[in-house]
């Protein structure tokens, strides 16, 4: 299998900080899946689409949810399909291979170009899911006992793996992979991934917006402190043209929580104790 040598240096759209292109430098070196884990809305899963579009490959993406099986990765038989066509004379039912699901992995490893295969995240499966995946992402191949032969990738795709850390993964697994973590980005960061999404923003309000937003992060004890996918959120809204421009500019800085807060704040008991300091800070 050729390494191809086209670096990951970010695009227009995602701001890449150096360690990050690092690791993606160092996982296709190593030639082992990257492993990415961070915060919820950090852009792990949007860094996948990003690779595969600076480096002109294409995206294949396996969502991962509670039920999913490893098997589903590889290629799913469907028996009950066969059966049926078997009862209605069907001549089908002669050639197995109509009958076989290819899945993802399947793919990836059978596409003509290299492909950057997504396999979103990962810990939401069952803790054996990742054991499960051992030889095929190590040796690029798995075998498919209904047809009798092994699949083996033509190009070795690029594998990225996302975790929200829902699950510790096992140590073996762990392995095979490069890991990264996804710190949260810095104000100066912050700033720079804002300008992607609005590169004509009030450099005012975005001063404003962050000095509420990373407040809010420090609140000790909040279930879910706001992620950057949450603030640009915020942002669209502060901009919206419906929306009074001084919503922002007018706002009590001494109030706990922010105007628009829903989009920043997703449950509940962080409301309550935003609430309680709201009031405390009134006394």
């Amino acid at each position: 299998m050729s390494v191809d040598t086209q670096q990951f240096t970010g695009t227009n759209q995602y701001i890449a900080t150096e360690s990050l292109k690092l690791a993606v430098k160092a996982a296709r070196a190593l030639q082992k899946p990257l492993l990415i884990k961070g915060e919820p809305g950090t852009g792990k899963t949007l860094l996948a689409e990003q690779v595969a579009q600076s480096l002109g490959m294409e995206l294949k993406t396996w969502h991962i949810k509670s039920t999913t099986k490893a098997q589903q990765g590889l290629y799913e038989y469907d028996a009950v399909s066969r059966l049926r066509d078997s009862q209605l004379g069907d001549d089908r039912v002669y050639d197995i291979k109509n009958y076989i699901k290819p899945g993802k992995l399947w793919e990836a490893f059978t596409s003509d170009q290299r492909c950057v295969l997504l396999i979103d995240e990962i810990d939401k499966a069952d803790i054996e899911f990742p054991n499960d995946l051992l030889h095929e992402l190590d040796k690029m191949s798995f075998f498919v006992y209904e047809t009798g032969e092994t699949i083996t990738a033509i190009q070795r795709p690029i594998v990225i793996i996302t975790s929200n850390n829902e699950k510790e993964l096992p140590d073996a697994f762990l392995r095979r992979c490069f890991f990264h973590y996804i710190e949260f980005p810095d104000e100066a960061t912050m700033r720079a991934i804002i300008d992607v999404h609005f590169p004509r923003v009030s450099a005012s309000l975005v001063s404003e917006a962050l000095q509420v937003f990373f407040k809010l992060r420090q609140v000790p004890g909040l279930k879910k402190p706001p992620s950057t996918s949450e603030l640009i959120d915020w942002l669209s809204l502060l901009m919206a043209d419906d929306m009074p421009a001084d919503v922002l500019r007018n706002h009590d800085k001494s109030e706990a929580i922010p105007p628009l807060y829903g989009a920043l704040i997703k449950n509940e008991q962080d409301v309550q104790l935003l609430e309680r300091l709201a009031f405390m800070s009134r006394r």
